[in-house]
């Protein structure tokens, strides 16, 4: 029977089947692996790995192979060097993950209404948390940080205390964050500091008045995390971030454009 005998060529469904393989190149196997391994508990944070030679020699691959692998996991965090550029097992902090999260949500073109709409939820319970949970440190920091902007927001409209308050807006929030114990919520609340941080200089321009109105929320909700009143904390962010919501309206600006990491 000849090759070209209808009873043996393939049938359209099976060439259908089949596709080409990708095959990823071989740095990124061996960094996939070394992340598998670290993130399974094998090896664990403060732990040494083998030296690159050695490593090589393991995943049977070329140095200049392996170091492109290496300098992959560490850009995610899981390894440093050091005593030497010796390699270690890291544990990589929340924030190191933030970056890769506002990448992607600049490239899908998330919207800073979508922003706010986790905001809504997230700052609230973050708050209701660190009620509960927030230690003498955190409460002395939100207490240092709103006293600045208090200072500040009484010393009227500058470029320099303008940028100054941004920055404090921005840490109150964090710490508030930082005082929930909830590894989980500060990690999915990172992108929302965008929110803030890239457009409360628009919004400074449009009600310089917002900053002492800001410094009022926060007033109340420190002191409602303060008497460990955790509704009262919660009811005072929710009425906080609506009311960054107001702002953006009566500053004239579109929520529903696109975010920016430039602003």
């Amino acid at each position: 029977m000849s090759s070209t005998d209808p009873a043996v060529s393939a049938s359209p469904q099976a060439e259908q089947v089949f596709r080409r393989m990708r095959i990823a190149p071989a740095y990124k196997a061996v960094s996939a692996e070394i992340e598998r391994i670290i993130v399974s508990g094998e090896l664990e944070p403060g732990a040494p790995l083998p030296t690159e030679q050695e490593l090589a020699q393991q995943f049977g691959v070329n140095r200049s192979t392996l170091r492109e692998a290496i300098r992959q996991v560490e850009q995610e965090g899981l390894v440093e060097r050091r005593e030497g550029r010796r390699l270690f097992v890291a544990l990589p902090g929340l924030t190191d993950f933030a970056p890769r999260a506002i990448r992607s949500l600049v490239l899908q073109q998330a919207t800073f209404h979508e922003l706010w709409e986790v905001a809504v939820v997230l700052e609230p319970l973050a708050t209701r948390l660190a009620a509960k949970a927030a230690l003498d440190d955190d409460l002395g920091a939100l207490d240092r940080n709103l006293a600045r902007m208090e200072e500040l927001a009484s010393g009227g409209p500058g470029d320099a205390s303008n940028a100054a308050l941004i920055e404090l807006d921005v840490e109150f929030h964090a710490i508030v964050a930082r005082a929930s114990r909830n590894r989980a919520l500060m990690l999915a609340r990172e992108p929302v500091s965008l929110l803030y941080s890239t457009t409360l200089s628009k919004m400074q321009v449009a009600l310089p008045q917002m900053q002492v109105r800001n410094a009022a929320a926060h007033r109340k909700i420190l002191d409602a995390l303060r008497g460990r009143d955790a509704d009262g904390a919660e009811q005072w962010m929710r009425k906080h971030i609506i009311d960054f919501q107001r702002g953006y309206v009566l500053a004239q600006l579109d929520m529903h454009v696109p975010i920016s990491i430039a602003g």
